[in-house]
């Protein structure tokens, strides 16, 4: 039997030449308003063999160092009495969804890198974009933040601790979550409504919009440009805010001694980094219409990965206060740890354990008990 290939791009179906006096657009309509798409598959990062085997054992080690480190800086921030401002209590949170938003993405690029069929469900697809937006939108956010309080610091630092107390410190993390979450949900429902009825490979690493879009059996013109005005314009918009900001506050150094001048730089200097790392990418992406490029996927590893792994490197090697926290938290965890251990010993016979004396005689220091 022959079969017509249907012009319309849009709706890839074949009908049999015996039935082609259907009207065509009517069966397109008809067949999109079903989705028949299940699962998706991955393309990867590659087809090559020992591309996956060294993407595999890279992209392991990443991410070992990246949940390293950020677990760490969260755990000095929170256990360092002296990182009790402003600026650690952002970084802790940086930290946090730097963990969650690359776990989003990475567990699942390593696993497929060792699979043959790189799948995922159609709901697990849609989760995976959701949360992936909405770590990503925070970090953005998060990152805007920093650079207020950076700004108030140096151009306003006798009102620094007034204006950033704890209360404006909470709220706008909360307004980070919140923006996240509100940016998260329209990019996803716009597209788990599109109607995908094959083919269902996604030639990426993870579930992203423009890759979805490409697949869909609709007009997404329309979609395209909202994911332009969601994603791009917010990435867009906050960069300006980012590099405005900053640009006040190196504006402001003439007028500061060299040492404070030394120090403001500093700490600037690593915000700017991630900064840019982040948002070039971010804005390569998603500032453009709903086309994908080859080097997407290259791209997106590294606001996706490498940058949630340079972010604790960054601001632990150009930050004094945090390398001095961790080297007295380690410092403690050793002392710690060796009065552990020499509260029990072990002789030939037996157990000899040290038990202090409350009320000490003059001459005795312990009693041992064998």
């Amino acid at each position: 039997m022959l079969w017509y290939h249907m012009p319309k791009s849009n709706c890839p179906y074949f009908l049999p030449v015996g039935e082609v006096t259907l009207h065509f657009p009517l069966v397109c309509f008809l067949i999109s308003m079903e989705n028949n798409v299940t699962e998706f598959i991955f393309v990867g990062l590659s087809q090559n063999e020992k591309v996956q085997q060294l993407c595999f054992f890279l992209f392991l080690l990443f991410y070992v160092i990246l949940m390293t480190g950020n677990f760490l800086i969260i755990m000095t921030v929170q256990r360092s009495p002296n990182l009790n401002s402003p600026m650690y209590f952002f970084l802790s949170f940086l930290s946090f969804v730097d963990i969650c938003y690359s776990s989003v993405t990475a567990p699942k690029m390593i696993i497929d890198s060792q699979a043959k069929v790189k799948s995922i469900s159609f709901g697990g697809c849609m989760a995976q974009l959701f949360f992936c937006h909405l770590f990503g939108c925070t970090e953005i956010f998060i990152l805007t933040a920093m650079a207020y309080d950076r700004y108030v610091a140096i151009c306003k630092p006798l009102r620094y601790m007034t204006i950033m107390d704890l209360k404006v410190c909470s709220l706008l993390v909360m307004t980070c979550w919140l923006g996240g979450f509100t940016h998260s949900f329209v990019q996803t429902m716009l597209t788990v409504r599109l109607p995908f009825c094959g083919p269902n490979l996604i030639d990426h690493y993870f579930c992203d919009v423009h890759p979805l879009l490409k697949l869909a059996c609709t007009e997404t013109y329309m979609v395209g440009l909202i994911v332009i005005a969601n994603s791009g314009m917010i990435s867009l918009s906050c960069f300006i805010i980012l590099m405005g900001s900053y640009t006040v506050i190196l504006l402001s150094f003439k007028t500061r001694s060299s040492e404070g001048r030394r120090k403001a730089l500093s700490t600037c200097a690593s915000h700017i980094t991630v900064v840019i790392l982040f948002f070039i990418p971010c804005l390569f992406i998603y500032l453009r219409p709903s086309t994908t490029f080859t080097e997407d996927k290259m791209v997106a590893v590294f606001y996706t990965i490498i940058t949630p792994m340079l972010n604790p490197l960054i601001y632990t090697l150009r930050n004094m206060e945090v390398k001095n926290a961790m080297k007295r938290l380690w410092i403690e965890w050793l002392l710690d740890r060796n009065k552990r251990d020499s509260g029990v010993k072990l002789n030939g016979i037996g157990i000899a354990c040290t038990v202090p004396v409350s009320k000490r005689v003059a001459t005795d220091k312990s009693v041992i008990i064998s």
